[in-house]
């Protein structure tokens, strides 16, 4: 029975983005925790495909599970893979799945450079409970 997506977090909600497009075999997943410096989302996920069906896979991947496992939906979904960007769109969370041509052209990491990665958060707050 899928979980209340009431209670689910911004932080939650990203993390199984990451799990589920790593099932899939995305590479290079980062997560940028937005909270403090933008107002368009609380977490971006970007990641990369091999391939334009890749892309397409991963992306159905993630609107499936997350709606299983929180009975959610994408407020949108923005590309398609032969547009080499897609972008699923939960509010909270955005994730963006591109090629490996478009990330390097786009910069995403770059542009929200201010950004901390959602991986140092969790590592901070590990080592800070040992």
């Amino acid at each position: 029975m899928p979980e209340d997506k009431e209670n689910v977090s911004s932080e939650e909600l990203a993390e199984l983005c990451i799990k589920i497009a790593e099932s899939r075999k995305a590479e290079d997943i980062k997560s940028l925790k937005l909270i403090d410096i933008s107002l368009v989302s609380d977490y971006f996920v970007v990641c990369t495909g091999n391939s334009l069906p890749h892309l397409a896979a991963i992306a159905e991947w993630i609107k499936r599970k997350v709606r299983e496992k929180y009975n959610m939906r994408p407020i949108a979904v923005d590309g398609e893979s032969q547009s080499q960007w897609i972008i699923i769109d939960f509010g909270n969370v955005m994730v963006h799945i591109l090629t490996p041509e478009a990330r390097e052209r786009y910069k995403l990491e770059e542009l929200w450079g201010d950004a901390k990665k959602l991986e140092e958060l969790l590592a901070e707050r590990l080592s800070s409970d040992i």
